[in-house]
C-alpha cells in the first residue's frame, strides 16, 4: 500500500523546519544526548533526527512525546489557535442583533 502524503506548501515546511531546529536547540540546551531522548520519548534514533529536521511524514504523536521528553513543552501546545482572531472575527460577522421595535 502506497503512503499518503500530506500536500504541504512552502510556507507550512518552512514553519516545520524552525520547530524542528528550535526542538534541536532545546535537546542541545539541556544538554540531552539523542539516546537520552529517544529512550524518554519512545521514538526511534530515526525519528527524532526526522523530528529535528521538521519532516512532514512524522507522526504527531512523536512531536508532542519528544517535546515532553524535553521536560514538559508539550503544554505548550494547548496554545495553538488559543487566540483565534480570524475566526472570532468570522463568527462576529454571523452574529445577528435583534432590532428593537420603537
Amino acid at each position: 500500500m502506497a503512503k499518503k502524503t500530506q500536500l504541504m506548501y512552502p510556507g507550512m515546511e518552512k514553519n516545520l523546519e524552525i520547530m524542528g531546529e528550535q526542538i534541536k536547540l532545546a535537546r542541545l540546551r539541556r544538554s540531552l544526548s539523542v539516546n537520552t531522548v529517544c529512550d524518554r520519548a519512545g521514538v526511534s534514533r530515526a525519528t527524532l533526527w526526522q523530528i529535528e529536521k521538521g519532516s512532514s511524514t512524522v507522526s504527531m504523536g512523536a512531536y508532542c512525546a519528544v517535546l515532553h521528553a524535553l521536560g514538559g513543552m508539550d503544554k505548550d501546545l494547548t496554545l495553538i489557535a488559543r487566540d483565534d482572531v480570524t475566526g472570532r472575527t468570522f463568527q462576529d460577522l454571523k452574529l445577528t442583533t435583534k432590532k428593537r421595535i420603537k
